[in-house]
């Protein structure tokens, strides 16, 4: 029997439903109209008399309909009847929960007496569990993980038997966490959400409603999987499928994932207790390669988040007493997902992993009382090099409970786990094949959770270096120390133009790829996949990176003939002294019927390549430059 069937003999019973829609407009509706958007599928629904749908709107500065006024809160019922304005209410924060816990308030006390299996859609920007979700772009502010359990617990109370709504959504960014899901323990029987980015399309509100008010006694499980296959079907009509990810979690089954995942966070504080450098290097690389949400690098920002699923499989070998129970108890978890092409090794839920040692985002995870101790202690341990006290008493009683404290950010002084400046202007070999490579011993490997390339174009008698991007691409041996260079003349090229490329994620059939552009004017980064089993690239689209708030943006836009594209690099002068680099626009062109990247051959000149040594927290340091010089198409290797 599968996991629809069990739900439905289990006995979930009744079909009258109210949909709670909390819809923070944002620059989503204010620049693009996609919150009018997806009310206009709502209203191509015919409901019964037995589902309604409560809407709140606000959080944009302007709305892209006559309905709705950007100068206050506007309150809507959609039922059999069509739509109802209920009341329109002075302007509030959408992203205080105090606007929250009212709109839960009056939900609650309308339809007063009345046996409903109730429903909840976040409808915003999301950014995980450390930037939570609904950002007002007129108040910068948005519901934490805190934010959202409290106001559902102070209007409903929580029961884990009875749970007082059957699904809370987030049609919204990477908010398919662990702990947003236990943030919902005892409020809601499911979650759908996404572990990725979502682009605008977001939810298909005409199917998945349509199909509520067509069979409103439907077990929940089964409405979860309508709204993940909607969208799916949603993202191939628009071509946005390729990176999209949805999934349904099981709130029941919460309580034994955080076992697992506790103790999963116990043996890494432990290994990590004996050798700190040593354990945790390994463990940043296993977290690089596993699938991880929102880019995490530096073109496209940080979102800190890893599928759980995958990382667990990936540190089998480092972390195998708990890693085993991690996965099964995720697979018990996650009963049903979708995901694109580009985003196969995810699970379906995904945890917190501090990609770039950020502080402050650091503090908001682990101000959420969702967020598991040890996990707290792991990544302050990580970040701030220091062994809290709090971990003492973890690993001497082995589990959580009793423990009263969390790790305090503003008690200590940081200190530095990854010294990587000691690698800064490493020195560079050439071997008799003319490959430049570098040797490291056991304690500089330690240090880092990847090694990458970067390749500039020095142009001497312009006194300018251009930066190229960085790549995966060197032939790497962690086993002898041995990293070798793999440069055979050739770069990627948009449309033939040269563009500076981020690697973001390493698989085993494709790599993803940040290509930072203007498009039509708009700094955004073409999202682009090169694929193993075809060797070509794929333009997934266009995307503006996370925010200072950690949200992603959700407007992910194909390129279209006559669309003018101009080219991102950075440079400096090779003869000054300064360091820094500076964007500079260097070629514009117009997009026609196909654009394509490819590798092309540079050209003759002069180009520098560095071995770039990143820590487990994103820090880096460059060996000594090596210089191609290219002539006739002949490259020869110099060390300067």
């Amino acid at each position: 029997m599968d996991y629809f069937a069990r739900t439905e003999a289990a006995g979930q019973t009744g079909d009258n439903w109210l949909v709670y829609w909390y819809i923070c407009g944002s620059d989503l509706e204010t620049d693009y109209g996609s919150a009018t958007d997806d009310i206009i599928e709502l209203t191509n629904v015919q409901l019964p008399p037995n589902v309604k749908v409560l809407l709140i709107t606000g959080g944009a500065n302007n709305w892209q309909n006559d309905m709705m006024r950007p100068e206050e809160l506007g309150l809507y019922l959609y039922d059999n009847n069509g739509i109802q304005e209920v009341g329109r209410y002075e302007d509030a924060d959408m992203g205080s929960p105090q606007t929250l816990e009212y709109f839960l308030q009056v939900g609650k006390e309308a339809f007063e007496g009345e046996d409903l299996r109730r429903a909840f859609v976040f409808w915003n920007h999301g950014g995980g569990s450390a930037g939570g979700v609904c950002y007002d772009e007129r108040t910068g502010n948005a519901l934490s993980l805190n934010d959202i359990t409290n106001s559902f617990a102070n209007v409903y109370g929580t029961s884990e038997s009875n749970p007082p709504f059957e699904m809370v959504g987030f049609d919204a960014c990477m908010m398919a966490t662990y702990d947003t899901a236990n943030a919902l323990k005892g409020i809601s029987r499911y979650m759908t959400a996404s572990e990725e980015v979502e682009p605008s399309n977001g939810w298909d509100y005409t199917r998945w409603v349509g199909a509520l008010g067509n069979n409103p006694s439907m077990d929940t499980a089964t409405l979860g999987k309508i709204i993940c296959d909607s969208y799916m079907a949603g993202c191939r009509e628009y071509e946005t499928d390729e990176s999209a990810t949805l999934s349904v979690v099981d709130i029941g089954m919460i309580p034994a994932l955080g076992k697992a995942y506790e103790a999963y966070g116990i043996e890494a504080l432990k290994l990590a207790s004996n050798d700190t450098r040593g354990f945790f290097s390994e463990f940043g690389r296993r977290a690089q390669q596993a699938e991880n949400y929102g880019g995490n690098n530096r073109e496209q920002g940080y979102s800190d988040m890893v599928d759980l699923g995958d990382l667990a499989r990936r540190t089998i070998g480092i972390l195998p007493q708990t890693s085993p129970a991690l996965i099964n108890a995720v697979d018990n978890a996650v009963v049903y997902k979708v995901n694109g092409r580009y985003r196969r090794q995810g699970k379906g839920i995904s945890g917190f992993y501090s990609y770039d040692g950020d502080q402050e985002v650091l503090e908001r995870y682990i101000a959420q009382q969702s967020v598991p101790l040890p996990q707290k202690c792991l990544y302050y341990y990580l970040v701030f090099g220091v062994f809290p006290q709090e971990a003492e008493e973890l690993l001497a009683k082995g589990v959580s409970q009793g423990i009263a404290t969390v790790p305090d950010v503003h008690a200590v002084q940081q200190q530095k786990i990854f010294q990587v400046s000691q690698l800064e202007d490493l020195s560079v070999d050439v071997d008799s094949e003319g490959n430049s490579f570098v040797t490291l011993t056991e304690d500089e490997m330690d240090l880092l959770s990847s090694v990458h390339c970067q390749l500039v174009y020095l142009g001497i008698e312009d006194d300018v270096l251009l930066v190229l991007g960085s790549d995966s691409n060197i032939v790497a041996d962690w086993d002898t120390g041995v990293f070798k260079d793999n440069f055979f003349g050739k770069w990627p090229m948009l449309n033939g133009y040269p563009v500076y490329v981020e690697i973001t994620a390493e698989e085993d059939d494709y790599n993803l790829y940040a290509v930072p552009i203007k498009l039509n004017g708009e700094k955004c980064n073409l999202e682009v996949a090169y694929n193993y089993n075809d060797d070509k690239y794929h333009i997934l689209g266009a995307r503006k990176g996370i925010d200072s708030k950690g949200m992603g943006s959700r407007n992910l836009v194909q390129l279209k003939r006559g669309d003018r594209i101009t080219t991102l690099h950075y440079c400096m002068s090779l003869s000054g002294d300064d360091t820094d680099t500076t964007e500079v626009e260097v070629d514009t062109f117009t997009v026609g019927d196909n654009p394509r990247m490819e590798d092309e051959v540079v050209g003759d000149g002069n180009y520098g390549y560095f071995f770039e040594f990143v820590t487990p927290t994103g820090e880096s340091a460059f060996s000594q430059m090596v210089r191609f010089e290219i002539k006739n198409g002949d490259i020869t290797t110099n060390i300067d």
